[in-house]
This record gives structure tokens, C-alpha cells and sequence, in this order.
């Protein structure tokens, strides 16, 4: 009978040693889950944004755009849907608050280009953090295969936004000093041709 009280025994330490040894992977696991799935999420949201914003850009004019026009007028629409767009789906948390309100700042075309970059910062309340930053290209160029060859300009619309990961905590709680990147910036891209 004590043999098998003694042999009980062994199978609860044998267990519980076990568990302590499983517990901290299937943390890593489930944060890494939780983790991966904000930031498909939150690229997700990046890609609606960008597809919004070129079909917005497609359709505005093209008369006020030339490489001399630091901010036209006929952007500023297409900056306020991608701002409004990740504000509505809570990916801009402090959107309209301080510093975090579109059209933020404008960096103008370069030589004989016609693409225009919009930093916004704020947004996330980190000041360290990347800002929120459109581009977009009012003149890209297609070539379509057909006869005769065709050439079709359209708009292309970037939006780049940093996802912040959780899963450099728990490697420190696990193995302290160890380090991941904290941040990673995610952007999508859309194109579309331009109507008028």
C-alpha cells in the first residue's frame, strides 16, 4: 500500500514539474496568437484606409497638381478619408486631439514628380513613436499590353502607421535582457486609375 501512496506521489511532483516547465511556452504561444492577430488586424485597417483614399484621389482633378504646388487643394480631401478612415475603426486613438489631426505636415514632390508625403504625429500619444504617413503619387505610369499599346496614369496611395508589439514583454519575463523589436511600421498600398 505504500508503494502505491509513494508512486501517487511521484506522478503529482512529475505533473506539476511538467506544468512549470509547459506553462511558460504556452504563454509565449498565446501572446504570440493574440500579438500576430492585432497586427494582421491592424494591417487590415491600413489597406481599407488605402483603398479608400486612391479611390477618393482617382476621382479628384488633376489641375491643380504640379510639382511646384507644395499642398493642392484637390489632395486635402484624400488625406481627411485615410485620417477619418483609421480614426473611425479606433486605429488613431487620440485622432483630432493635439498634434494628430490631418492633413498634418506636407513633404512637396521633388524634381518632375508628382508625389506628395503627409506626416501626421500624435496619434498614438508616444512621442518616440513613427507618425502616420501618407503618400500620395498622382502619376503613375502603366503600361497595358493591348493593340495599339496603351499607357494608363493612375494614383497609388501608401499609408504607413507602427504596430506596437506585446510580445517583448513577455520575453523579458521569461528570459531577462532578451529583447525583441517593440515596433514594426506596416503600410499598405492601393492604386487606381485616374478618372479625370
Amino acid at each position: 500500500m505504500r508503494s502505491h501512496a509513494a508512486l501517487a506521489n511521484r506522478t503529482r511532483g512529475s505533473a506539476l514539474v511538467e506544468f512549470a516547465v509547459a506553462l511558460p511556452l504556452l504563454v509565449v504561444f498565446i501572446v504570440g496568437i493574440y500579438d500576430f492577430s492585432g497586427a494582421f488586424n491592424q494591417k487590415q485597417k491600413l489597406e481599407h484606409a488605402a483603398q479608400e483614399g486612391a479611390i477618393v484621389a482617382g476621382a479628384q482633378p488633376m489641375n491643380d497638381i504640379e510639382t511646384d504646388n507644395k499642398n493642392p487643394d484637390s489632395l486635402q480631401p484624400v488625406v481627411n478619408v485615410i485620417f477619418n478612415t483609421l480614426a473611425a475603426q479606433n486605429l488613431l486613438p487620440l485622432a483630432n486631439q493635439g498634434t494628430c489631426k490631418a492633413p498634418g505636415t506636407v513633404t512637396p514632390p521633388g524634381v518632375n514628380r508628382l508625389q506628395w508625403i503627409y506626416t501626421i504625429s500624435g496619434c498614438s500619444g508616444n512621442a518616440t513613436d513613427l507618425p502616420l504617413a501618407i503618400s500620395i503619387d498622382r502619376g503613375v505610369v502603366e503600361n497595358v499590353v493591348t493593340l495599339p499599346p496603351t499607357t494608363i496614369v493612375g494614383t497609388q496611395v501608401v499609408v504607413s502607421y507602427p504596430y506596437h508589439w506585446r510580445f517583448n514583454s513577455v520575453i523579458q519575463l521569461l528570459v531577462p535582457g532578451a529583447s525583441y523589436a517593440t515596433v514594426t511600421n506596416v503600410s499598405e498600398t492601393a492604386t487606381v486609375h485616374n478618372q479625370m
